[in-house]
């Protein structure tokens, strides 16, 4: 009986992706990290760090802190482009927002006045309303020879200054924020350095980096108390 040939077998595709096929997964998991990363950016939470001293003692210069922006604003990246979303401020609440000037970075301020408030500086106690503002935030006593007012706050527009009163450059100086130009509000901090404020100031990389390998070097230019205090 004579033997009859076996059909060839054709090997099994392998299993094992080609080199192009690993590096268009990697560029795809590199492009979902990147948009994540600007949806967070831009509707979730921002980092800041604090180069003035108009928030002392609630910040300091060199305080990082992390800020939530959800349900305050959202961004669309690389086009300077928001919107405000359904979450307003409340009284002494402390907002970021965008600053007044062109081409300033924001600021950092706490809400004084709200929305249809009358507010009078009085020997430099604030009243709202007819009522003096209890304030245990401010450092030292306002200037007693600041005399304001009264004012009445527009719709959709927030009055607010700085802690260290004596030292802030703000609505008494530039008027009114819009609900339009707030970011959101800070949750707590998440570094503390101790360096001058120009090292904090936009476009001083140099001096940034700086400051951060002094405080790598010497730790003890971390303010380590201040770590992780709330809002």
């Amino acid at each position: 009986m004579a033997a009859t040939d076996t059909p060839a077998i054709p090997p099994a595709p392998s299993a094992e992706p080609t080199a192009r096929e690993r590096a268009l997964a990697e560029v795809r998991g590199w492009l979902w990290v990147i948009l994540a990363f600007l949806f967070i950016q831009g509707t979730v939470v921002q980092a800041r760090v604090i180069p003035s001293e108009s928030m002392v003692k609630t910040l300091l210069i060199g305080d990082h802190v992390l800020v939530s922006r959800l349900g305050y604003d959202a961004e669309v990246p690389f086009t300077g482009l928001h919107m405000s979303l359904w979450r307003n401020p409340e009284r002494q609440q402390v907002i970021v927002f965008h600053a007044p000037l062109p081409g300033h970075p924001d600021l950092v301020k706490r809400v004084i006045g709200m929305p249809g408030d009358r507010l009078e500086i009085r020997s430099g106690a604030v009243w709202v309303n007819g009522k003096a503002l209890t304030e245990p935030y401010l450092p030292d006593a306002p200037d007693s020879w600041e005399n304001r007012g009264p004012i009445e706050v527009p719709p959709n527009s927030y009055f607010v200054m700085g802690d260290n009163r004596n030292n802030s450059y703000d609505s008494r100086y530039w008027g009114f924020v819009s609900r339009s130009e707030i970011v959101g509000t800070p949750m707590f901090i998440y570094l503390s350095v101790d360096a001058p404020g120009e090292a904090w100031m936009p476009g001083h990389a140099r001096e940034r980096l700086s400051a951060y390998g002094t405080a790598l070097l010497h730790p003890n230019r971390i303010r380590w108390s201040r770590l992780f205090v709330p809002f």
